[in-house]
Formats: C-alpha cells, structure tokens, sequence
C-alpha cells in the first residue's frame, strides 16, 4: 500500500491508466479491467462507479458495456484522480494530525512538510494518466 494514498486510490489509478492505454477508446468490461490487474471485482465496481460519478469516466451497460475516459488520457492528471478517490486532505491536513496549522500556527514538522507537500502536489499535477501508463513497464500494462 502507498505511503500517500488509501488502497481505494491506488486501485483507481492503475484502472485509469490501464483505461488510458486504449487507443480505440472501446469500453472496458471490469471483468478485462479486474483480470488484468488482479483487482476484486466488487471494489473496483465501487470505484469506477465512483469516478464515473465525478466526471472522469463514462459507463455504458450490457453486453457491449464497460468504462471508457471521458477525456484524452494526456487531458487527466495523477492529482485529479487522486482528489476524485480521496479528497484533497493531504494537501491541507497537517501531517501530524492538529486541527490548526498553518504559517501563525505551525506544528513541529509545519515547514517540513509544506515543500514536500508543495513539491508532491506540483508533480502529480503535471503528470498525465497517459504518460505516466505508457512509462509504466509492469507486466500487465503491456497490451
């Protein structure tokens, strides 16, 4: 599991970019999505349904159904998934968990963890889905 990210998230982001790899841009069953990337089919249901919802997928049902992007995998970003999963609290949150922290009101690890933070938060804007699956060189990302 990611230092970062709940394992909902991580799941999500190997879908999508999974998803990216589709050139003809056919929809995906979650039985393709669920074999190839040795995910249970009931959680990854719950998260395309969840990403569905917020705007970076589209579903069709039946027997020609599945998922597809609802936009060109070089247009979606790393952090957007990652909000669209789990929020944009760890850019927020303090890392030690106090209510209020902030320039007036630092924790012990405040400043620290504002250029990780800041530094993090830039990358994974600056990431496509795209790319970052065609750098992937994991086995099941070879189509």
């Amino acid at each position: 599991m990611s230092i970062l990210f709940s394992r909902r998230c991580e799941y999500a982001i190997q879908a999508v970019m999974y998803l990216s790899l589709n050139d003809d841009h056919a929809k995906m069953s979650i039985r393709e999505l669920t074999k190839k990337l040795s995910i249970p089919h009931p959680f990854l249901a719950k998260i395309l349904q969840d990403l569905t919802r917020k705007g970076l997928l589209e579903s069709q049902k039946g027997v020609k159904g599945g998922f597809t992007l609802t936009r060109a995998p070089h247009e979606i970003t790393l952090l957007q998934i990652i909000e669209a999963i789990d929020g944009d609290s760890f850019i927020h949150n303090c890392v030690l968990g106090f209510e209020r922290c902030d320039e007036n009101n630092p924790c012990a690890l405040h400043d620290h963890w504002k250029v990780f933070r800041d530094t993090t938060v830039n990358m994974l804007a600056s990431k496509s889905i795209g790319q970052m699956a065609r750098d992937t060189k994991k086995p099941q990302f070879i189509l």
